[in-house]
């Protein structure tokens, strides 16, 4: 019944246009990401959690102390008349009112448009136009408008599109608490052409760089001070087609407050002729994107090539290598040395990079083939050092690991860990030399070639949980997120790279933690001390779970895990309470897969 409902003429046709792009198998793919039926349908949610009437009215009546201006600036062009009415329309409607709306219109002579214009204003003094005699191109056209904002914000729309009535509030409530923020941006959805339905939420993380160089991700709604639009001098005709997208990192690299709304704000009308329904109506945006990444890179003093994917709109960094330093594999092992000949193996016959040193910590092993393989890596140059301690404290097997290892750079790696990305080392190496970046963490399988690790969520399962757990590795998930670099809380350590400095700054890994959450909380300080940690998906690894140290199936053991858990619930309390700031909190935390919540806590609108 869900598919039936979707096959209408223009899906079909839209359908055909994917089929054409992607071949047949990876439309099959897509198509089935696609009409897989949501956990709780987003249309009743938007219902519930969207402001009601009764909610505008309180913020109407809320007395600010300083109300700032905030101007919206909207490049417009033969804008069909019932589109401009609906956009106009959802501004009248705010239920903050110290706006204005600066209206660039490029088609003076269409005297629908004209009539339309002259009536608002008329009404209202807050709207205003201006005629652009010849069609600029929208960066001009936007930057003519942008001339006649005298806002102390400046947002951005297009012409076909809705603002949320609580919009502009939620901005300017945020305001009055701190008057020194630099950006905002909100959550948005998309809308039909009819406004009867809204769809595919796209509900973001707080700011997140390597995220937003993978995709615009922040899009809609955006708002930046006028002391920053002033330092960038408006939009680069350069980009047109990304010039939102290169106006968003310009003003991002000059901001210290970025703030998000994780709010539904902005509806993103679909039409025909919209990019929002029709991705390939403006290829040459996405070289465009591609060139305004590239810039931010050489800005910001990195270097990396950028790579269009064969989703729109979605690119891959791959950053340069600064130096070639010592790498020090360390692998914890116990016995079953069928698992550790496998991983040893994938290593010695995979690895690109070369300034590497394998160490195997042996711990307390008792079968005499175990012993006998170790002598044969010896042979071969691998390391074998033997922990002192008897017991299983993955943390501690580690640190001591740790120093009795020479290298710069710091690489935790499962004994049941297979490679399949050869440069995996250059992938993650490049990354750690990076400036800000803590932790690096890769795409891990189950065998049977679904997802065991896709970055860590804080708050999923309680404490924290993997994203995408058991997704088809031909599936990308929700936009495309487990197929995207970007900035995540926490990766597991079953392969995650960290430089020496930086896993000694945040005082290695926490030994009361001897099995669960060690590396989420090695993750959650290094984070804490100012770095970003990093999920690269363009590293691959096959991960047998576990198989060394089997399942909680012992008093001892449940008594240990839940030792572990308040562990965590004490020491990271503030930061289970306020959510992860790279997920987002409408989002569930009952499982991986980024649904909707459905136990009534998502973000609701401001009242008293």
């Amino acid at each position: 019944m869900h598919f039936i409902k979707k096959l209408k003429p223009y899906n079909i046709q839209k359908g055909l246009r994917y089929l054409k792009h992607y071949g047949f198998k990876e439309f099959c793919v897509r198509l089935s990401e696609r009409m897989e039926p949501e956990d709780v349908p987003y249309g009743p949610w938007y219902e519930q959690y969207r402001a009601k009437p009764e909610d505008l009215m309180k913020q109407k009546q809320h007395s600010f102390k300083h109300q700032s201006l905030i101007s919206i600036v909207v490049p417009a062009y033969h804008t069909p008349d019932v589109f401009l009415r609906q956009m106009l329309d959802s501004l009248k409607d705010q239920s903050y009112q110290n706006w204005e709306v600066i209206i660039g219109n490029a088609s003076p002579d269409d005297s629908h448009m004209r009539s339309i214009l002259d009536e608002y204003a008329k009404n209202d003094a807050r709207i205003k136009s201006v005629d652009i005699p010849d069609n600029l191109g929208i960066s001009e056209n936007t930057n003519a408008a942008l001339n006649h904002a005298s806002g102390d914000y400046i947002g951005f729309m297009d012409h076909d599109d809705l603002l949320a009535p609580d919009a502009l509030f939620e901005i300017a409530i945020r305001l009055e608490a701190n008057p020194d923020i630099d950006v905002f941006y909100t959550d948005e959805d998309k809308v039909s052409t009819d406004l009867s339905e809204h769809f595919q939420p796209h509900f973001k993380p707080d700011f997140n760089l390597d995220l937003l160089r993978s995709n615009n991700y922040i899009c809609h709604f955006f708002v930046v001070k006028r002391t920053i639009l002033k330092q960038v001098k408006g939009l680069d005709p350069k980009y047109n087609g990304a010039q939102d997208y290169d106006f968003i990192f310009r003003c991002t690299e000059l901001s210290k407050n970025i703030v998000h709304i994780p709010r539904i704000l902005y509806h993103w009308r679909v039409h025909n002729a919209s990019t929002a329904d029709n991705p390939a109506s403006k290829l040459y945006a996405y070289e465009a994107g591609k060139k305004a990444i590239e810039d931010n890179l050489a800005r910001s003093g990195e270097k990396g090539s950028v790579s269009m994917r064969s989703d729109y709109g979605f690119y891959n960094v791959d950053y340069a290598l600064t130096d070639q330093p010592l790498v020090s594999i360390l692998i914890p092992n116990k016995d079953h040395i069928d698992i550790l000949k496998q991983c040893i193996r994938s290593l010695k016959k995979k690895t690109t990079y070369t300034n590497y040193e394998i160490i195997v910590i042996e711990n307390n092993s008792t079968e005499p083939a175990t012993f006998e393989y170790y002598d044969k890596l010896k042979k071969d140059g691998i390391q074998v050092l033997y922990y002192p301690e008897s017991g299983f404290n993955y943390s501690a097997i580690n640190n001591w690991g740790v120093k009795n290892c020479k290298g710069e750079y710091l690489l935790f790696l499962n004994n049941d860990i297979e490679v399949i990305t050869p440069d995996f080392i250059e992938k993650m190496l490049s990354n750690c030399e990076r400036p800000g970046i803590g932790a690096v963490g890769a795409k891990l399988y189950y065998p049977d070639n679904t997802i065991q690790h896709a970055g860590i969520i804080i708050g999923i399962g309680g404490i924290a949980g993997h994203a995408f757990l058991n997704l088809p590795r031909a599936r990308s998930g929700y936009l495309h997120k487990a197929s995207l670099q970007m900035n995540v809380s926490a990766v597991t350590a079953a392969c995650m790279m960290v430089s020496r400095k930086i896993f000694d700054l945040a005082g290695g890994f926490e030994e009361t933690l001897s099995v669960a959450f060690n590396d989420v909380d090695l993750c959650l300080r290094i984070q804490k001390a100012g770095y970003h940690n990093v999920y690269n998906p363009h590293v691959e690894m096959y991960h047998h779970e576990s198989k060394s140290r089997g399942t909680e199936d012992s008093e001892a053991k449940a008594r240990r895990f839940q030792t572990e858990i308040e562990f965590m619930r004490t020491n990271w309390i503030q930061l289970l309470k306020s959510g992860d700031s790279c997920y987002n909190p409408n989002l569930t935390l009952a499982s991986w897969n980024y649904g909707l919540r459905a136990d009534g806590k998502g973000v609701k609108p401001w009242t008293k």
